[in-house]
């Protein structure tokens, strides 16, 4: 059984999707599109953009989403078992999946990006990457800080978690990981707090404009964050990403379901090869 796996943030670079642009017209015609419902240049700044181009929050999301979704289409063959993304990804895997129009995804992931920016001006926030602790350990050590706000954000693969909250709750999760002789603590270059309670302001203008969007079902099931299960109803699918903003991504349970439903084969689409990584030493650590 082939599943199908969308990046989230992160996967970006200059000249990310100029091969596909240039592969055929079906693909000239969607990145056209995105110019015609963002409203600017979202096409020239990704193939000729800097990296601090990219690295916004408002063209870094639309652009991994526009570069998954096209990448999807283009796939004469593109008949998936089962489909999930990691955190923005999910966006980018409902839409391929056909459980969301194309341009009613690209308005909510333009939406989700520009909620998310003024979040994290409104809660100055951090996050950072734990390396080679369990995952009861970081949630303990997570649950034990009283006074500040930190959070496990992202489970994307056994031995790396990823912890999101205030700039003093994380510095007070990472002396604490650090006395548990955990190996490494690695800060992240990220705006903000995401898949923790400082989006809430975020989630809350999401959800108004998730509920305006319609929802379909899909042509497989989605392995949504939020749970880790396959979903094909559309209100619970809709429900599910409302809820995803604050939950943390469950991308090391999500692939070990696929993997007990079937899934034998999984292809990565979008820039970069981030999930393949992580996906095998998911598979790695099962053996």
């Amino acid at each position: 059984m082939k599943a199908y796996v969308f990046p989230g943030q992160g996967a970006q670079f200059t000249g990310m999707g100029k091969d596909l642009y240039d592969s055929s017209n079906e693909a000239k015609k969607y990145f056209e599109q995105a110019r015609q419902i963002l409203g600017f240049d979202l096409v020239q700044i990704m193939f000729e953009g800097s990296e601090e181009d990219l690295k916004q929050t408002r063209v870094t999301q639309p652009a991994i989403f526009l570069h998954s979704v096209v990448a999807a289409k283009c796939l004469s063959d593109f008949k998936p078992d089962m489909v999930a993304g990691h955190s923005l990804g999910e966006f980018s895997a409902l839409t391929a999946a056909g459980a969301l129009a194309f341009e009613d995804g690209l308005s909510l992931v333009y939406k989700r990006a520009m909620a998310m920016q003024a979040a994290c001006e409104l809660n100055p926030s951090t996050m950072a990457a734990v390396l080679g602790a369990t995952d009861e350990l970081v949630e303990n050590i997570c649950s034990s800080i009283n006074s500040e706000i930190v959070v496990p954000a992202n489970y994307n693969c056994p031995g790396q978690i990823v912890i999101s909250g205030s700039f003093k709750g994380v510095e007070q999760a990472a002396e604490q990981l650090k006395a548990a002789a955990v190996k490494r603590v690695l800060p992240l270059k990220v705006g903000g707090a995401f898949h923790s309670p400082l989006m809430e302001s975020a989630g809350v203008e999401l959800q108004a404009a998730i509920r305006q969007t319609k929802f379909s079902r899909p042509c497989c099931p989605v392995y949504q964050n939020v749970d880790a299960k396959p979903h094909s109803d559309p209100a619970s699918i809709q429900a599910n990403l409302i809820a995803q903003l604050t939950s943390p991504v469950r991308w090391t349970q999500s692939v070990l379901a696929m993997l007990e439903d079937g899934a034998e084969e999984f292809i990565e689409l979008g820039p970069g090869a981030v999930l393949q990584g992580l996906i095998a030493k998911i598979r790695a650590n099962q053996k």
